[in-house]
């Protein structure tokens, strides 16, 4: 037998790999095993395991279909690799949110709805019927009143409605309606109204046409309505058009006239349940499916042991099954009810997990993205444990990954590096965890030395109190703030770090500046330049050079391509399918027209700029001190291998963190006046990007600055002066302040969960 045949069916070889940033490398991965790929940001981990091994698996597995169904799939390029073999069906499970269809329920989206459906329908009196019967998102079960939404949205018809003017002078506050447009003239000539008479004149009945007539079959129309068509009032048309099936797509002028217009409270009716009173009365041991979707997900378990009944035992195992999945990724704070869409990234990846758990496929490849993101050690554990379930199902499992924890549990480790953008895309390690740590790479050192404790604690030079702390699930305790010091709060996942950190203390304390992970506007139109307010001077700088006008050199303006308008792709619509995107065959991706493109500063173009990382930019501008600044802060908050022209929609969470922190302390005169709340701004970091986070925090604080991090990281937690705990679970187990002192003080707490894992960390 051939051993290279074996070999090749034993792994997933890639063979001259130059996709982004990696340098032609060849790469055996094990098959049947959990292979963590490591190295600092930007090292090249998420081009070799997504951008090529996935990324070919997914492409191979849509060209299997047949040619009516591949010329309705993305057309996703092959990866720059010279050949791959041993792939298998890949299932990426990423840390993408949920859509913001208001549908999706923690309940739909982990598979447990239709279970909890079944036991109601069988076993719940008085039975309200089949399992639709219990759904939302059925007309049988819904709640007719709101459509199973849980809320209603009112027009306001004050705000919309212009009395003093009549139709040709457009009476309706809405560009929608304005006058000569579509919608103004469905009601302008239907014939019902004198046109010039304005609103506050109309009777009652005319009104009440004006408004809300549906469907109406006209008498007399002017011809310049449409033949076949029957007439609706402003208000049913806004609420069919806007509010019942609101467009996907809307400008943003539209959206906050309809913000403006539009109100949203609670149904009235099921008082937000979704659900119809049959479905809401019927009941198993007095409680209702809305009591069971309601309750956290820890309680909810502790509730299934009490339910005996033969008739639903199988669907109870797999409730129950599914429960402890939830349970074991750190996720019984939750409530089956919660919206999908309000989940974090790292919620949502924990919960694709679950659904994947049950699966009877085997000899799939699944591929995480850093899935310990907003963990903490103690739920990293549990996370370990559904990574180790998916190998030993059978499956290849791919992880990149920074966590100590889940490299330690690896069967290999792929470590990239040695740094990061152009000086990565090398393979500096592959082996077992153990002898990584033996090994000199950046990775390997950090592994093999313990944390170590901040040497001098500083003295905080004054407090602040937070009172009856009672936002979400803190339970109304009162905390002392120090000022002038890096105060780290810590707890499980759910805990109420962040309620108390960015909701109480800024709201008692309206001095604290709070650098969260909020989305930022701009997406594929906004890049780290814009955000940082220094692409104006770069444009100048061009502008300077050539002799035109600074807006040849935005693609938000002259200098865009007249192909894709500046956005560099251009996309197709496929109807009910996800819309695809290709390259610029004008630009090719530059997203300039040739009149910006022909212009060179130090031999670089504008698209040229844009490509490079901080550093670089830096070099290119020194007599821009604005620029050699910002870039400077860029690079001290560990983004220094982004690209600055990157589109601002592609970026983490931690990244725009990171961003807007530079931001924020590029226009700071006096660091001495700093009170800055941070929310976990380690998110994606490598722990040697995290150590230079740390020293660009003590440097602040050395200069009079006061951080307050609510962080996992426990090389932050050691670096801190104070320590605020709060425990000792999530949800309704957590709300508690267990801990406020010193790191070393921490550490003989035995109770707090944070102490013991700083304990384990520092041996």
């Amino acid at each position: 037998m051939d051993p290279h045949a074996a070999a090749g069916e034993a792994v997933i070889r890639v063979v001259g790999a130059a996709t982004n940033n990696l340098r032609n490398i060849t790469v055996d991965v094990p098959k049947k095993a959990l292979t963590v790929v490591t190295g600092i940001s930007g090292s090249g981990k998420s081009s070799l395991v997504l951008d090529t091994i996935a990324a070919e698996a997914q492409r191979l597995v849509n060209d299997s279909y047949s040619s009516f169904v591949r010329n309705r799939l993305p057309h996703m390029p092959a990866p720059e690799v010279q050949s791959m073999s041993g792939l298998t069906f890949t299932a990426i499970i990423d840390q993408r949110r949920f859509t913001g269809n208001a549908r999706s329920t923690v309940s739909t989206a982990s598979d447990l709805a239709p279970l909890i459906r079944l036991v109601f329908s069988r076993i719940a009196e008085p039975s309200a019927g089949y399992s639709p019967a219990y759904s939302f998102n059925d007309p049988a079960g819904m709640c007719p009143d709101c459509e199973g939404l849980g809320s209603v949205v009112d027009i306001d018809v004050a705000e919309l409605i212009d009395p003093q003017k009549n139709i040709n002078e457009g009476p309706v506050r809405f560009s929608q309606f304005r006058p000569g447009v579509y919608r103004w003239k469905r009601f302008a000539y239907c014939g019902l109204f004198d046109r010039e008479k304005p609103l506050k004149d109309y009777t009652d009945e005319e009104m009440n046409l004006f408004l809300y007539a549906d469907q109406m079959k006209l008498p007399n129309p002017d011809p310049r309505f449409p033949k076949t068509a029957r007439f609706d009032g402003v208000v049913t048309r806004m609420r069919d058009v806007y509010v019942k099936n609101r467009p996907a797509k809307i400008s943003s002028q539209v959206r906050e006239e309809l913000d403006r217009l539009t109100t949203h409270r609670v149904c009235p009716a099921c008082d937000g349940a979704r659900l119809n009173a049959a479905a809401r009365t019927s009941l198993i041991d007095g409680l209702s499916i809305v009591d069971w979707s309601a309750m956290p997900v820890a309680e909810l378990r502790a509730l299934l042991e009490k339910v005996k009944d033969p008739r639903v035992e199988p669907a109870l195992v797999g409730i129950r099954r599914t429960v402890d999945a939830l349970l074991s990724v750190g996720l019984g704070y939750l409530s089956l009810d919660r919206e999908s869409s309000t989940l974090s990234g790292g919620e949502a990846q924990r919960v694709k997990i679950v659904r994947h758990l049950g699966s009877a496929l085997t000899d799939i490849t699944y591929v995480f993205d850093e899935p310990s993101t907003g963990l903490h050690p103690a739920d990293v554990q549990r996370l370990n444990h559904l990574l180790l379930r998916l190998r030993d199902a059978g499956n290849t499992v791919l992880v990149v990954e920074h966590h100590p924890q889940v490299i330690r549990i690896a069967d290999q480790v792929i470590d990239m590096g040695p740094g990061a953008g152009s000086q990565g895309g090398l393979v500096q390690f592959q082996g077992t965890p153990k002898a990584l740590r033996g090994s000199d790479t950046v990775t390997g050192r950090l592994l093999s030395t313990p944390l170590k404790l901040t040497r001098a604690v500083r003295e905080p030079r004054a407090r602040v109190r937070v009172e009856n702390a009672s936002a979400h699930n803190l339970t109304g305790f009162d905390v002392d703030i120090p000022i002038g010091v890096l105060t780290a709060v810590t707890g499980v996942a759910g805990s109420g770090k962040s309620s108390l950190a960015t909701n109480e203390l800024p709201c008692q304390h309206p001095e604290f500046t709070v650098v969260g992970q909020d989305p930022l506007r701009g997406g594929v139109r906004s890049m780290s330049l814009s955000i940082l307010g220094v692409a104006d001077s770069v444009r100048d700088a061009f502008s300077a050079s050539s002799g035109l006008e600074p807006a040849w050199f935005s693609f938000n303006s002259k200098g865009a391509c007249p192909n894709c308008k500046g956005k560099g792709y251009v996309t197709t619509e496929l109807a009910f399918l996800d819309d695809v995107a290709t390259a610029c065959e004008v630009c090719g991706g530059e997203r300039f027209n040739h009149t910006a493109l022909n212009v060179r500063l130090e031999g670089h173009t504008i698209a040229d700029v844009l490509k490079m990382s901080a550093g670089p930019v830096a070099a290119l501008f020194p007599d821009r001190p604005d620029i050699v600044a910002t870039m400077g802060w860029l690079e001290r908050v560990g983004l220094g291998y982004v690209a600055v022209g990157q589109s601002l929609d592609t970026f983490s969470g931690g990244e725009k963190q990171r961003l807007l922190l530079a931001r924020h302390l590029s226009g700071s005169p006096d660091f001495a006046e700093e009170r800055i709340v941070l929310d976990e701004p380690t998110t994606g970091l490598h722990p040697s990007d995290v150590e230079r986070l740390d020293l660009l925090f003590a440097e602040l604080v050395d200069a009079g600055a006061t951080l307050v991090v609510v962080e996992h990281d426990l090389r932050v937690v050691a670096q801190a002066d104070h320590v605020i705990d709060i425990g000792p679970g999530a949800g309704t187990d957590g709300g508690r302040l267990i801990f406020a002192g010193t790191p070393s003080e921490l550490m003989r707490q035995k109770d707090s969960l944070t102490g013991r894992a700083l304990t384990a960390a520092t041996r």
